[in-house]
C-alpha cells in the first residue's frame, strides 16, 4: 500500500487513521499483533524495530529472546475489524546483532523468502507460484473440553442433517444438507452464503484475489474459497489474512470458522491444496511433451515431492487431527502418488489446465493447520531436490495411477508406498529425511529440532487423553 514512511504519515493524516498495528507469525502459524498510537510511528521504527520477546513465539530460548519486528509498509491495509482508525501490516523478525540486527532465520517468512532466493540462485527458476484453496466449516456454535473429569467436543449448524426433528420454526424449515451431500449445495440450504460473499469482498478490498466460492462436500457447513494464484510467499501472506478474515467475519456473523482437517466424525475432512508451477524469465517450466503434457522438469519436480512426501508431511499436515483426514472414502489422498484428474491421488494434474501458462498440477495432502510459510518453503525445497538430482517418479514407482485408489486390493496395497497414518510417523520420516530442507541454510537445523520437538509433545499429549470413543467400545468391559 505504501512505499515510504512519509506516504504513510500523509495517509494518517488524511484519513483519521489513529493506531497502527503490526502482524506478526508465531511458529505454529497463527498471527499475534502489537499496536502504538500512529504519533509513534517514525523513520525510526523502520530502522530499529518494534522489540518483542520471542520466547513466547516458540522461537528463542528465553536468555537470547529478545528480538525487533521490521514493517513491511507495502503490506499495509486498513483493518476494518476494529472499532478505533487502524491500519495493519506484516513484516520480518530480526535478531539484535552488531553492528546490523540481521533477519531471524527461523522466522516462517524469512524462511520462505530464503526458500525461494535459493530457487534463484540455484537457476531452477525466477518464480514459484502457487494457488492455496482454502476448505474449512462454518459452524454456529462450537464447545469442547479436555479436562480430568470431562473430554468431549460438540459442534452445531442449522443445516447439518442430524437438525431435521428439530421442533422450532425458527431454527428448523427443513432445508438440512445431508451427510457429504454438500458439493455446490445452493440458498435455501446454503446459509452461510451471505457470509462467504462477504468474506470474499473483503478479501479483494486486502488484495487476496478471490477465483471463486462454494459450499463443500460436508453437509454441515463445509465451505471453499478458492483464490488466484501468485508468487509463494505473497500466497502465504494471503493465506494469514484470509485465515484472518474468514475468522473475524465468521464471528460478526454469529458464527465460527475451523480450519481443523476433521472437525467431524464420518463427513468429509477439509484440506489446503496447493496448485503450482514455475516460471524462469517470464516463462513457464512445467509445459511440456510427457506425460499429460507437463514437462522434464515439472516431473523432476513431482519426484521430488512424491520422494519426500512422508517428511513433507511434518510441514504440510503438522497436527495430530490431520491424519484423521487422510482416511480412505473421503477425497483425501493416503498413497503416494500422481495422476491426471484423480482426487485420490496425492499429486493431482488438473485435466482443464491445458496451455503453457496454466499447466500446473496440485498437491492434495495439506491441510489449514500447517504454517503456511513452512510449507510452501517446505514444498519448494523438496521439488527444488527432485529437480536436482532428476528424481523421475514413473521409475520411482509413484505412478500414473489413474485408477481409483481408494478401491485397492489388500496385494496392491502393499506395492503402493502410504503417506504417514499419524503425526509422529510423519515426525520419524522428518527426522530422517531433511537434509532437502537444510539446503543452502533455508531451514536452519535448529528450526528442524524444535519443530520435531513441540510436534512429538502434542502428539504424546494427545494419545495419554481418554477418548470419548474408549468409553463407547470398552467401558463395559
Amino acid at each position: 500500500m505504501f512505499e515510504s514512511v512519509a506516504e504513510v504519515k500523509k495517509y494518517i493524516e488524511e484519513n483519521g487513521i489513529e493506531m497502527i498495528d503490526f502482524k506478526m507469525v508465531d511458529l505454529e502459524g497463527r498471527w499475534r499483533h502489537l499496536s502504538i498510537p500512529v504519533n509513534r510511528f517514525s523513520e525510526k521504527t523502520m530502522k530499529d524495530g518494534i522489540g518483542f520477546d520471542g520466547s513466547n513465539y516458540g522461537y528463542a530460548p528465553i536468555e537470547k529472546s529478545d528480538m525487533v519486528f521490521i514493517p513491511n509498509l507495502k503490506t499495509a491495509i486498513v483493518d476494518g475489524f476494529v472499532s478505533v482508525p487502524t491500519i495493519t501490516m506484516m513484516g520480518d523478525v530480526y535478531v539484535i546483532d552488531e553492528p546490523e540486527n540481521r533477519p531471524f532465520d527461523q522466522y516462517p517468512r524469512n524462511v520462505a523468502l530464503a526458500a525461494e532466493q535459493y530457487m534463484r540462485d540455484q537457476g531452477i527458476a525466477d518464480q514459484m507460484i502457487v494457488g492455496p484453496e482454502y476448505e474449512f466449516y462454518l459452524f454456529d456454535r462450537v464447545a469442547y473440553a479436555a479436562r480430568s473429569e470431562s473430554v468431549f467436543c460438540e459442534v452445531d449448524t442449522e443445516q447439518a442433517e442430524w437438525n431435521t426433528a428439530i421442533e422450532d420454526d425458527i431454527r428448523n424449515k427443513g432445508y438440512q444438507v445431508g451427510r457429504k451431500r454438500g458439493y455446490h449445495a445452493d440458498i435455501p440450504q446454503d446459509i452461510t452464503y451471505n457470509t462467504r460473499a462477504r468474506i470474499c469482498m473483503i478479501m479483494e478490498d486486502w488484495g487476496v484475489k478471490v477465483k471463486y466460492h462454494h459450499h463443500e462436500v460436508g453437509g454441515p457447513g463445509q465451505v471453499e474459497i478458492e483464490v488466484e494464484l501468485g508468487e509463494m510467499t505473497e500466497m502465504a501472506d494471503a493465506t494469514m489474512i484470509a485465515k484472518y478474515i474468514i475468522r473475524n467475519t465468521a464471528v460478526e456473523d454469529n458464527r465460527t470458522a475451523t480450519f481443523l482437517p476433521k472437525p467431524i466424525y464420518d463427513e468429509a475432512g477439509s484440506g489446503l491444496h496447493v496448485h503450482m508451477h514455475l516460471f524462469k524469465d517470464g516463462k513457464p517450466l512445467f509445459y511440456g511433451d510427457k506425460y499429460s503434457n507437463l514437462s522434464e522438469t515439472a516431473m523432476y519436480f513431482m519426484g521430488g515431492l512424491l520422494e519426500h512426501a512422508a517428511s513433507l508431511c511434518a510441514f504440510t499436515n503438522p497436527s495430530t487431527n490431520s491424519y484423521k483426514r487422510l482416511v480412505p472414502g473421503f477425497e483425501a489422498p493416503v498413497t503416494i502418488g500422481f495422476a491426471t484428474a484423480n482426487r485420490s491421488s496425492v499429486i493431482r494434474i488438473p485435466a482443464y489446465a491445458k496451455s503453457p501458462e496454466t499447466k500446473r498440477f496440485e498437491l492434495r495432502n495439506p491441510d489449514g493447520t500447517c504454517n503456511p510459510y513452512y510449507a510452501f518453503a517446505a514444498i519448494l525445497m523438496a521439488g527444488i531436490d527432485g529437480i536436482e538430482k532428476k528424481i523421475d517418479p514413473m521409475k520411482g514407482g509413484w505412478g500414473p495411477y489413474d485408477f481409483n485408489l481408494y478401491e485397492l486390493t489388500e496385494e496392491q496395497k502393499k506395492e503402493v508406498q502410504a503417506l504417514p497414518t499419524n503425526l509422529l510417523e510423519a515426525l520419524h520420516a522428518l527426522e530422517a529425511d531433511h537434509d532437502y530442507l537444510t539446503a543452502g541454510g533455508v531451514f536452519p537445523q535448529e528450526l528442524i529440532n524444535i519443530w520435531i520437538t513441540r510436534r512429538t509433545a502434542d502428539f504424546e499429549k494427545v494419545n495419554s487423553i481418554p477418548h470419548p470413543a474408549e468409553f463407547s467400545l470398552y467401558y463395559d468391559l
